[in-house]
């Protein structure tokens, strides 16, 4: 598995002050296809179709959203990520996006490689469970962890599975994909070092 850290540059400083936002824009190519996965309310493809002239698709699985999505003048239709990709031939997107979803699939190993067959690459943002103050909590509780972050309870909480950058990294070497850039965040700055424990968000640029 090969890895390539991207050196500091200035970021793109919109997108709602969501920093792994401004960082999925710098990776998509300009005029690039792109579907979004669990896209919500269509905010990162309104921004890629308005500033890189993306030809902009996204899955959603809330009807309201999609609605909402429909009124942005976006293409977006109602499925289930989990049920895969089936609609979609291989390699028929430059890029396939999953922010911040990849944690509440039910399938994530499944819906990881539909993303790689589908997309020539795969953007893939989530929060790091293995954040110190998620390792904290748990140890000084006793409980269900409960951050700043990821500020859930445990019954109300979208996370279903609760991923770290050390087990994303070993998914992505056991299903021989290739990391092209990565970034790891803590709140709108970069983390250089003590990833693992210091990144609240981890966002990837995969390929195979």
């Amino acid at each position: 598995m090969a890895t390539t850290q991207v050196p500091s540059r200035a970021f793109v400083p919109e997108v709602l002050g969501r920093r792994d936002y401004a960082i999925i824009g710098e990776m998509v190519e300009e005029g690039a296809s792109v579907l979004d996965l669990g896209c919500g309310e269509g905010e990162l493809l309104a921004w890629l179709a308005e500033r890189r002239a993306v030809q902009a698709r996204g899955v959603e699985i809330s009807p309201a959203k999609v609605r909402q999505c429909v009124a942005r003048g976006l293409s977006v239709y109602q499925g289930d990520i989990d049920h895969g990709l089936a609609d979609y031939p291989d390699q028929c997107f430059d890029y396939i996006i999953l922010s911040q979803t990849l944690q509440e699939t039910q399938r994530p190993l499944n819906v990881m490689r539909e993303m790689i067959r589908v997309g020539r690459r795969a953007i893939v943002a989530f929060p790091n469970f293995g954040h110190w103050s998620v390792r904290l909590s748990l140890l000084r509780t006793g409980r269900a962890p409960k951050t700043k972050h990821l500020p859930y309870e445990w019954y109300e909480s979208p996370n279903i599975h609760f991923v770290t950058i050390l087990d994303f990294e070993e998914m992505v070497g056991r299903e021989g994909l290739t990391i092209e850039r990565s970034y790891f965040l803590r709140g709108d700055r970069h983390v250089r070092a003590g990833r693992s424990f210091r990144a609240e968000t981890a966002v990837y640029l995969l390929r195979k």
